[in-house]
């Protein structure tokens, strides 16, 4: 089944030695097990410059994994779907190997497909070929915009529960959407004081408008004595390390509490160097963060649906499909944006 599709659409691909391009593609076919979605908006998210800066990327590839859309087509094998079903996308998984049974689906190594970081084409073209594993349905009132945050927003709740959710003081560290949604949910949830440590201005003030108690710049802030005040000098519960900084993982043991946890969050490649010691005299928890589930972002969409969530102002830019080589290197690239949405097909 299916509606009227054109037989070739606008994408932005990578190219080596020139970064991205627009070109022409075909829209893919379906075949019996897939689904064609019509992309309505895709987010940028920080591991698309990520892939894009480190040069290993494939030629050709077609990134962008934070999509919404419609179904626009489905092979005669697939159930369950409807055509202009609206959904989100996210990576399949086994559900039967170690990983999966463990509600780790993020990590399964049998049955993991997933679009723009994994094996399969992205979502910044005009469609997209996912299979029916992949897609989580939209639920009223919550519209194109936020639907494509609603994975970023998963990521921040993933690292919530990899802290075991209990409520306490939270420091945030790193003001990009990651640490911003985290900010967002801490709120949500409970948590308090919330406190976002971040260099630029104008993150430090939409932390503010997201729910943060506080902020301070590492830069130009007396951070010790600031964590001693919003502390009553007992230092963080929970310390989430946002900012992609090796150096910060040492610095987020100091800040956090006896007994507290720190979370490494943000994707960190250059080694860090902490003293155990942090670890024993606190008997402090360091662990880390990786992607999200299926259930986080239905939670996070519910919470969309029923008001008590809008990401929307997380988005500091708007671009069209053809638009984005140029934004990316006037606005990603140089560190301008905090959250680009691609504005790619028709909305909802």
């Amino acid at each position: 089944m299916n509606v009227s599709i054109p037989p070739r659409m606008p994408v932005v691909a990578y190219r080596k030695g020139r970064g991205l391009v627009l070109e022409d593609w075909p829209v893919p076919a379906t075949g019996p097990d897939g689904v064609l979605v019509a992309v309505a908006r895709t987010g940028f998210c920080g591991s698309d410059h990520a892939l894009i800066k480190s040069g290993g990327l494939a030629d050709g590839t077609i990134l962008g994994h934070e999509v919404s859309g419609r179904v626009a087509a489905y092979g005669e094998a697939v159930a369950g779907v409807s055509i202009g079903q609206r959904v989100i996308i996210r990576p399949s998984a086994c559900g039967t190997c170690r990983d999966c049974r463990a509600e780790r689906p993020y990590f399964c190594q049998n049955g993991r497909r997933s679009i723009g970081i994994g094996d399969m084409p992205g979502g910044f073209a005009a469609y997209v070929r996912v299979l029916p594993a992949m897609l989580i349905p939209v639920p009223d009132g919550v519209d194109a915009c936020n639907a494509a945050l609603a994975e970023a927003y998963a990521a921040a709740l993933h690292a919530i529960h990899c802290v075991g959710h209990r409520r306490g003081s939270a420091l945030v560290v790193g003001g990009g959407p990651i640490g911003l949604a985290l900010v967002k949910l801490l709120g949500l949830m409970d948590f308090g004081p919330i406190i976002l440590s971040e260099p630029v201005a104008a993150k430090r003030e939409l932390a503010k408008a997201f729910g943060a108690h506080a902020t301070m710049d590492p830069f130009a802030d007396d951070t010790g004595r600031q964590v001693f005040e919003h502390t009553a000098g007992h230092g963080f519960d929970f310390v989430f390390e946002c900012s992609g900084v090796a150096g910060n993982i040492a610095q987020a043991l100091d800040w956090a509490a006896r007994g507290g946890d720190v979370c490494i969050v943000s994707l960190i490649f250059d080694p860090a160097t902490i003293v155990p010691l942090a670890l024993n005299f606190k008997e402090a928890r360091l662990t880390g963060c990786y992607s999200n589930t299926h259930e986080e972002n239905r939670r996070i969409l519910s919470w969309m649906a029923e008001g008590r969530l809008d990401g929307r102002p997380l988005i500091s830019d708007v671009a069209r499909l053809e638009q984005l080589p140029q934004v990316y290197r006037e606005r990603i690239d140089p560190g301008r944006a905090i959250k680009l949405m691609v504005d790619i097909g028709e909305s909802f």
